[in-house]
């Protein structure tokens, strides 16, 4: 019974290594493209709160360079890759077992 769990398991276990492997490189591609979004998003509401006079907008707009940041969505995104990877270990640990 436990080959068969293991042969059952052996095609997720290559879908979770391709799809950790393409979502690592399109994160990393993402984050280059999240860190410039984010110094322009802080630059212009900083910007827009002590040049324009608008608190309003330059306290959105650091909200939006904060979610952009390394410490907002990307970290997220990061979590549920290690996640991933974690779970695919931990298949390819049962296999070889």
């Amino acid at each position: 019974m436990r080959i068969i769990l293991k042969i059952i398991a052996a095609p997720f276990v290559l879908a979770l290594t391709l799809t950790v492997g393409v979502l690592s490189f399109i994160f990393s591609l993402a984050s280059w493209a999240f860190n410039i979004l984010c110094l322009l998003c802080a630059v212009t509401a900083l910007f827009a709160w002590f040049v324009g006079g608008d608190a309003f907008w330059g306290v959105r707009g650091l909200i939006i360079a904060f979610c952009v940041s390394p410490f907002g969505l990307p970290a997220v995104a990061e979590w549920l890759i290690c996640k991933l990877d974690g779970l695919n270990c931990s298949l390819k640990c049962f296999i070889t077992d």
